[in-house]
């Protein structure tokens, strides 16, 4: 029974796990990444919006600033790519996520007005182990790491695997400082 928000053991038997619903794991791994995109955002001071209908771009988001020289307002594409099948923080260095060419072909164009990004995020396979609150903390699991793919070409017939070094943590910091270079008139 349920008091307060606390669980009470009436008949000597607690529920090993919460009921969850049947929602498939790939649109709960999307809705896990755009939560941490949001919190990312909101901590570096931007807005998002997401494109509608979807046209190979997940999110727009845009930072404003008078310290920007290009113009006050900075917009920035991104496509989110998650995977459960290696650890946080692996020791090879980097975090591979498969694209299809498509997609690859619109994130890596050279000449744009906004630039683009990959967010790649690992997830616990075990979706039980995606979130952790305490009253002084909520933590999302696991990371997610950034790239510009700018330039580069499919390698599959279909789907070209990308891979994302780990070095580049994508937190509220990285996402200033790309939106940091871009307002000077740079690259991410």
């Amino acid at each position: 029974m349920a008091l307060g928000g606390c669980m009470i053991d009436v008949g000597g038997a607690l529920p090993v796990a919460p009921l969850r619903g049947d929602l498939p794991k790939k649109q709960r791994m999307e809705m896990l990444q755009d939560g941490y995109l949001r919190a990312v955002a909101a901590a570096a001071g931007c807005t998002m919006a997401k494109p509608d209908p979807d046209d190979g771009i997940d999110w727009v988001i845009t930072h404003a600033s008078d310290l920007h020289e290009a113009d006050c307002q900075i917009d920035l594409k991104i496509q989110l790519k998650s995977t459960w099948t290696c650890g946080p923080n692996p020791a090879n260095g980097f975090v591979s996520v498969k694209l299809s060419n498509d997609r690859l072909k619109l994130l890596a164009r050279q000449k744009v007005t906004v630039h683009r990004i990959l967010v790649a995020m690992i997830v616990p396979e075990d979706i039980a182990a995606w979130v952790e609150a305490t009253h002084d903390i909520f933590k999302l699991r696991h990371c997610a790491y950034w790239r510009s793919v700018t330039g580069e070409q499919p390698s599959g017939e279909e789907y070209t695997s990308v891979r994302v070094s780990t070095d580049r943590i994508f937190d509220d910091k990285a996402l200033c400082g790309i939106m940091e270079r871009i307002g000077k008139g740079g690259r991410p």
